[in-house]
């Protein structure tokens, strides 16, 4: 069982209509990053969460295998533009959940953030990932 963790760390920024909601997020960019994500994580703290990075921008699709958090996965597409937000996924399903477009990134955060902060399909995530293109 891996417990391993993304290598990076970094700020990522939300920009909603009720102001900016930062997060630290891990960065999962090589193939077992990403498909470990994360899986076999007990607790996930509010403020943090893991960006996964698909470029180019693909049709993705995720999953909730071994991974025993309840997440809402946000869908991002190249310009940062939030694409979709598939809230309170079920722990340890194997259902698939599909970005529905291109998504350069996904991130991964305690179920329960975007309702919280107000974060909807539109908004734009500030990250040296989406710079435009």
């Amino acid at each position: 069982m891996s417990t391993a963790r993304a290598a990076k760390i970094e700020p990522l920024e939300i920009i909603t209509k009720s102001g900016v909601q930062v997060f630290s997020v891990e960065l999962a960019t090589t193939e077992e990053e990403k498909t470990t994500g994360l899986m076999y994580r007990k607790e996930l703290p509010e403020g943090k969460g893991m960006l996964f990075d698909f470029s180019p921008a693909e049709e993705v699709s995720m999953w909730m295998k071994n991974t025993y958090v309840s997440l809402d996965m946000i869908f991002i597409r190249p310009d940062g533009r939030i694409l979709r937000i598939a809230e309170n996924t079920e722990p340890l399903s194997t259902k698939i959940i599909s970005s529905r477009g291109l998504a350069k990134g996904v991130l991964e955060v305690v179920a329960g953030t975007a309702k919280k902060f107000g974060i909807q399909p539109g908004d734009r995530v500030a990250h040296p990932l989406f710079n435009g293109r």
